[in-house]
């Protein structure tokens, strides 16, 4: 029991450690490029928020590719579970939260996120953009991930999405802060819970998992 209690508690760990190397950003973008640039976020230009995707990239993979590293080394993590395929009503389920995921954006922006982004910027500050979402993806998939291995190892549940309420309560939450909204604080908590619950219905298959929350973010 204590065994598995530790084992758990350091899959929660790698799950905040998750959490932490989001929170990086933001000391990019609200003490380190302020100083240098003489003024906040919101008056980027189109290169200063390439470069910012650009160190942030570069930043959250150095740490997805440590916690993956350390959880395959020192915890026998896999990224798929053996011997179990993906059912047509999982892959059904899944492209319904990337429907649900896409309706929740064009109420946010008023159409099509991806086309909305597409407009609004030049073809170069877009492909970054997207990039960034894209690494952004990889670590709240982790955290989901970890997350509910911790739990479940915890309190020997496996039909509760612990990793999409623990990533709703982290990344969710502080998108309130970040956003200064906490409507956005409070969406994110519901989207966490959406992404959990792909991540079970999808065999806990990081990979899967990592490529329907990579299209629902987007789109």
């Amino acid at each position: 029991m204590n065994k598995e209690k530790n084992l758990g508690a350091e899959y929660f760990s790698l799950a905040l450690y998750a959490f932490g190397g989001l929170g990086l950003e933001i000391l990019y973008a609200y003490l380190i490029e302020p100083a240098v640039y003489g003024h906040g976020l919101s008056d980027f230009t189109p290169m200063q928020s390439i470069l910012h995707w650009i160190m942030t990239c570069i930043t959250w993979g150095i740490v997805a590719f440590f916690l993956l590293r350390y959880a395959k080394r020192e915890l026998g993590f896999t990224m798929n579970t053996p011997g179990q395929k993906t059912k047509l009503w999982q892959w059904l389920t899944s492209g319904l939260l990337i429907l649900i995921m896409t309706l929740i954006n064009i109420a946010d922006v008023g159409e099509l996120k991806i086309y909305h982004e597409f407009k609004k910027m030049e073809s170069l500050e877009f492909t970054f953009q997207h990039i960034y979402y894209l690494v952004e993806t990889i670590l709240f998939t982790l955290i989901i991930v970890f997350g509910q291995i911790a739990l479940e190892k915890w309190f020997k549940r496996t039909n509760i999405p612990f990793g999409g309420i623990l990533v709703g309560v982290t990344w969710g939450l502080a998108h309130w802060f970040t956003k200064n909204s906490l409507l956005i604080g409070l969406e994110g908590i519901v989207v966490g819970f959406l992404f959990g619950t792909a991540y079970l219905f999808l065999n806990r298959d990081l990979k899967k998992t990592y490529l329907v929350l990579a299209l629902a973010f987007i789109l």
